[in-house]
Parts: structure tokens; C-alpha cells; sequence
């Protein structure tokens, strides 16, 4: 069974993230989505909810399942009999960053990386830029996944709710 694992912190899914994990999804017998867990990174929603949202959004996708990780990837993917690690690209900046940790990766255990380059319609979408937006009242509404967007807005009033 070819298995592959798309990481991220996912906080929250996008539709740019929900297109790679879809293509990946046609190419591999499994995919795991893995949200990372990063001591060093504010994340808005809690791993457990950007699983949940995850799961949900991927529903819809057999051969896709979601779990969670600290430490390194090659660590996860060596004990799970992952031997691809899939990402998506939108700027060259991606680029410059990935592939850093792809040669590291396959250097430490031999998993390899496939880079997919983003949906052109995609290709502006971050989680964090679409957080900055709809914190401000901007409407985020098409560039993510309707669970993820009522959950995004909800932690928005939640925030602004308390002081």
C-alpha cells in the first residue's frame, strides 16, 4: 500500500490545503493528513479542533485519515510506512523553505517529497492571511471549507467577546 502524508499546522484548513490533499488523495492508496503540534506556535484553534475540522472537510475522501504529531516527520513516517511526504507550492518562497526539509528528510530516512503546485485560484490563500482578513470583517467565506468558516468566525466573537 502506497501511503503519504501531507503535515501542516492547518490552523485553520483552507480550500488551497483541502485542493492538495484532495490531488493527493488520487495518487496514493492512503493519505494522512498530519497536523503538527509546534510548541513555538500560537495556533488559534487547538489541535483536537483542526483535526475535527479536517475531518470533516475531508469527508468526503475514502482513503483519507487525519491524526497528529510532535517531533519529526521522518520519525512518524518511518514507525507509520509512510514513504512520501506531499506539500503544496503557491510562491517560490515555498519553494525555498521545503525543499530544505525535503533533502533533510530524505537524507535521515530516505522519505521522499512531492511538491504539487497550488490551484492558480488558490494560490493567495493562507491560513494566517485569511484569519488577519476575517478578523478585520473581511469576507473569507470562499476560501475555506463552510466548517472551518462558521468555526473561524466563532473564535473571532469568542475573542471579542473576552477582554
Amino acid at each position: 500500500m502506497r501511503r503519504a502524508a501531507c503535515p501542516g499546522s492547518f490552523d485553520p484548513i483552507t480550500n488551497g490545503h483541502l485542493d492538495i490533499f484532495e490531488r493527493t488523495s488520487q495518487i496514493f492508496d492512503e493519505v494522512v493528513i498530519l497536523v503538527t503540534h509546534n510548541p513555538n506556535k500560537k495556533t488559534m484553534f487547538s489541535l483536537d479542533e483542526r483535526q475535527d475540522l479536517i475531518r470533516e472537510a475531508t469527508a468526503h475522501l475514502d482513503n483519507v485519515v487525519v491524526d497528529s504529531m510532535s517531533g519529526l516527520l521522518v520519525n512518524y513516517a518511518t514507525k507509520n510506512n509512510i514513504t512520501a511526504v506531499c506539500k503544496g507550492l503557491r510562491v517560490a518562497t515555498d519553494f525555498d523553505y521545503e525543499i530544505q526539509m525535503a533533502q533533510m528528510n530524505h537524507k535521515i530516512a530516505g522519505v521522499e517529497t512531492l511538491f504539487l503546485t497550488t490551484n492558480p485560484v488558490h494560490s493567495f490563500i493562507s491560513s494566517s492571511l485569511v484569519k488577519e482578513v476575517a478578523k478585520y470583517g473581511g469576507d473569507v467565506r470562499d476560501l475555506l471549507p463552510a466548517s472551518a468558516h462558521d468555526a473561524l468566525l466563532a473564535k473571532i466573537a469568542e475573542d471579542i467577546a473576552s477582554p
